[in-house]
């Protein structure tokens, strides 16, 4: 698979800027923003692979971004991401499709291990879309 593609949306900024940096570092294509609206345009603009989302972020939160992204594009996985651990919303996030719930801090290996395992499977959605 080439270049994993990858948007990460958090309202961190030193988080996501640290994360794009370690990641492109190890030879992903990352890039960052720090709102859900921000995201939602990104994606309109550019394909990506795989959204890390962090799921508590004001005004649009991670569980509204994932509903409009899996409506757009039900193939592209999301990994939610959340230093507030809830099993309810990691159920909804489920619920509503995601690939993947993480706890700050994440390894940044572990993080590496299922970016990789949920590109393949975007890669995948699109081989069955094509």
């Amino acid at each position: 698979m080439a270049s994993v593609r990858i948007l990460i949306v958090d309202d961190e900024d030193e988080l996501v800027s640290a994360l794009v940096e370690r990641l492109n570092l190890r030879g992903f294509q990352a890039e960052g923003v720090t709102t859900g609206a921000e995201a939602l345009t990104r994606l309109a603009e550019t394909p990506f692979d795989v959204v890390l989302l962090d799921v508590k972020m004001p005004e649009l939160g991670g569980l509204e971004v994932i509903k409009k992204i899996k409506e757009e594009r039900p193939n592209l996985e999301v990994i939610l991401l959340t230093g507030h651990s809830s099993a309810q919303d990691a159920e909804k996030g489920k619920m509503l499709g995601a690939f993947d719930y993480l706890m700050k801090p994440v390894k940044i290996d572990d993080l590496i291990r299922i970016l990789l395992l949920a590109g393949a499977r975007t890669e995948e959605g699109k081989s069955r879309e094509s």
